[in-house]
């Protein structure tokens, strides 16, 4: 029986020559899946590099709508952000892929999949966690972690030796990840955490300072937490994030620069561009800030860190992540309604929010005369949340020194 295997193929280094290796050391047939998740590549080019390159069936799909749906809005919904600044572009992309391919791999009867993650990094996880939660009894190959070389150089090498094309270069062998919600860099220059990252490396968001001179305003809107319109134009979730990242891009919003904590215990500097992505969170919290309840509010924001551990760790489909998405998803039936932002090289602000589900009352948070709030009542309150206060300082000697 022929062995089939289905290779994650994105058309970057590593896995262009995968497709040579993997054919030539497992004699197997090799089908190579490309998702189309926005990283604005010729696809058609694609899959005739593939071809050439060695694979006997390429499969190309367009699942742009449904990466942001399903994938990047219920991220959204959870205000997800991995150590205080990354929003996870690349993590979110991952469970996709892979459950395609599983998808793949039983419709064409295939013993095995493979991906182009490289043994340190956190891809080669998420990759396979996804496999083994969809089909356990999948067989893996990861090709990182068994063949000779060492970098990227000596993929290059092999690369030319055996007439792959490649784009990346010795000046520039960055390893670049990109989809509709962001793109990423690591590798070469950005390895050293002291050195600014090329100004020409950027792809998405012009520099701040070469950002329009006026201030832009953009308005979104949700329902139930998702954002479905801009400026009251409403649009298809891939179309939304494809406008509002033209929007952010062209403001210079969007840009991180981090050194991150790797699920394998390395630590990692990545640069990355999150335009589109980096407005509908602040405004997703903003609606939030206006809607929720205090302790539902406080009560999800300690589960944050939680869920976008999870997202960064590949746990998209393990029973936890979904029990978090169901409490998630609970507390958005309310987040409906408008947000403004002020966009300015490379700043953003909230000036404006507002909801027909609003707790917000004017007229209990004025400073101006009113009849509702019974200011005299604090004292009460003061002093019944001091009680345990006092208690605990009647008997604490340190205090009283």
């Amino acid at each position: 029986m022929t062995k089939k295997i289905v290779l994650a193929y994105s058309g970057g280094l590593d896995t262009s020559v995968a497709i040579h290796w993997l054919k030539n050391r497992y004699k197997a047939r090799i089908i190579a899946f490309c998702a189309d998740l926005g990283q604005g590549e010729d696809l058609a080019a694609l899959r005739e590099k593939a071809t050439r390159t060695g694979a006997s069936k390429v499969y190309i799909e367009d699942v742009r709508e449904e990466f942001v749906r399903e994938y990047v809005f219920p991220m959204l919904r959870a205000n997800a952000v991995y150590e205080g600044s990354y929003l996870l572009g690349t993590s979110i992309a991952r469970p996709l892929i892979a459950k395609r391919q599983i998808e793949i791999a039983v419709g064409e009867n295939a013993q095995f999949v493979a991906h182009g993650a490289t043994g340190k990094g956190n891809d080669q996880v998420r990759f396979e966690l996804t496999y083994f939660a969809l089909k356990p009894d999948i067989s893996v190959i990861a090709p990182w972690r068994e063949w000779p070389f060492d970098s990227r150089q000596s993929l290059i090498r092999y690369a030319r030796k055996h007439g792959i094309p490649v784009t990346a270069t010795k000046e520039k062998p960055y390893s670049i990840d990109r989809n509709l919600f962001h793109i990423s860099y690591e590798g070469g220059i950005l390895e050293d955490p002291w050195q600014e990252p090329p100004s020409d490396m950027y792809t998405l968001t012009v520099p701040p300072e070469k950002a329009p001179d006026k201030p832009t305003y953009v308005s979104i809107s949700y329902e139930k937490g998702n954002p479905v319109a801009i400026d009251n134009r409403r649009m298809s979730p891939a179309r939304l994030l494809e406008a509002l990242n033209g929007i952010a891009g062209r403001n210079g919003i969007g840009r991180v620069d981090v050194v991150e904590n790797r699920y394998v215990g390395i630590k990692s500097r990545g640069v990355y561009e999150t335009p589109g992505g980096t407005l509908l969170h602040t405004a997703h919290r903003a609606l939030e800030s206006i809607v929720l309840d205090r302790e539902v509010m406080h009560l999800k924001d300690s589960l944050v860190t939680r869920y976008a551990e999870l997202v960064y760790y590949g746990y998209w489909f393990s029973p936890e992540r979904r029990a978090l998405q169901h409490f998630i998803d609970e507390t958005q039936k309310s987040v409906t309604g408008t947000v403004r932002l002020k966009l300015y090289k490379g700043s953003h602000i909230v000036v404006g929010r507002k909801s027909p589900h609003s707790l917000y009352s004017a007229d209990l948070a004025t400073f101006e005369k009113e009849t509702v709030f019974d200011q005299k009542d604090a004292a009460g309150f003061i002093n019944i949340n001091a009680l345990r206060l006092k208690l605990g300082a009647s008997q604490d000697v340190t205090l009283r020194r």
